[in-house]
């Protein structure tokens, strides 16, 4: 690792939190985002940073990341979008980090050098995480490194389904240690909140873990609308069915039309992928009540006793022209990346922490 500073080398006096997370994808932005709202709130003067930017739209590193974005509009911010995420992430970055390209130290001087600008006339800083907490030990850019180098204090970001959930939990606690000022859980189901509630957060606490609160799965922030999903894949919308239904997850539909029903009949809130000249799984997809949208791939048009069954039951039929398998990838990033990010998303997590976390420990 690259030598870390001390806290009085940081990059400024201005407090900072870090906001990182135990894997992809489990709502870090808006919970970034919200909380420097409710510092704002507070009286504080506030600002954003990402230093590493991990949502990207080509392997060559142009970057889509709009989350900070959306923070310079939640919050008012005038930074420019290289202040505030001055490393980009790319896949054809970290080829060039394990090929001696790219240079740690020059990227920590990066990084300080536009925090300190960011940080300026600033009560209080709210640092986002890329990915992971290990996100970047190609370069010696964690997040304990970002901590380390901003002299940032840590909050946890972690799902939890089973106790199996609190061994991550625990991983990052000690990598962390005394940076982290604690734990966040966040979309919990109802059917896990008892065990966490009664048993994860007290043996984490026994292990001198600090829990700030859990946050309950939400719909509207856990999925994507069908419109949404629609957009993100480029695709023809085939029936004229409303598009507001809820997507969490997806299926893919390879099996026969008997066996593709059973399988769907189990499924909720669920896009099935399949081919587009697959009449016997799209028959199975629209029998079963929890299939939200057809995704049909391959560039095939359904038949016209398809898009009639689909008409009456008021499911959409998405149409791309991209293969099954590539088509799986980009709705597997899509779903699993939530609800697009917008105002009303930061809204509604500033709500939810405001009932569920103790914000006041928090910022």
């Amino acid at each position: 690792m690259t030598d870390t500073p001390t806290p009085d080398e940081s990059a400024t006096d201005t407090p900072a939190t870090l906001v990182t997370a135990t894997s992809d994808h489990v709502g870090k932005t808006a919970i970034a985002v919200a909380l420097a709202r409710l510092a704002a709130d507070r009286g504080r003067s506030v600002g954003y940073m990402k230093p590493k930017g991990t949502r990207l739209q080509s392997n060559v590193g142009k970057t889509l990341d709009q989350d900070p974005m959306l923070a310079r509009e939640v919050l008012g911010l005038d930074a420019e979008m290289h202040q505030m995420e001055p490393v980009v992430y790319s896949p054809t970055f970290v080829e060039g980090a394990i090929r001696g390209t790219e240079d740690p130290d020059a990227l920590r001087e990066r990084i300080r050098e536009e925090y300190e600008a960011l940080s300026t006339d600033r009560d209080h800083m709210f640092v986002e995480g890329g990915g992971s907490w290990t996100t970047g030990g190609v370069v010696d850019l964690t997040d304990i490194d970002i901590a380390e180098l901003l002299d940032a204090r840590v909050v946890l970001v972690a799902e939890y389904e089973s106790p199996n959930d609190l061994d991550d939990v625990l991983a990052a606690a000690d990598a962390f240690g005394d940076r982290l000022a604690g734990v966040v859980f966040n979309k919990v189901s109802e059917d896990a909140f008892d065990s966490l509630d009664q048993d994860g957060i007290p043996f984490l606490e026994s292990k001198g873990v600090t829990v700030f609160g859990a946050i309950p799965h939400e719909k509207e922030l856990a999925g994507v609308t069908v419109g949404e999903l629609a957009d993100e894949l480029g695709a023809e919308l085939l029936t004229d069915a409303p598009t507001d239904a809820f997507v969490e997850r997806f299926l893919v539909g390879a099996m026969g039309g008997d066996e593709a029903l059973r399988y769907f009949r189990r499924a909720r809130d669920a896009a099935v992928i399949t081919g587009g000249d697959r009449a016997d799984v799209q028959t199975a997809a629209l029998d079963a009540s929890g299939v939200a949208c057809l995704v049909l791939t391959g560039g095939h048009r359904p038949s016209g006793a398809v898009l009639g069954k689909a008409a009456d039951a008021g499911t959409p039929v998405l149409a791309v022209n991209t293969d099954t398998v590539t088509t799986i990838d980009r709705a597997e990033g899509v779903v699993r990346g939530g609800r697009t990010r917008d105002a009303r998303t930061v809204e509604r997590m500033a709500t939810l922490l405001d009932a569920h976390v103790d914000v006041d420990a928090l910022v």
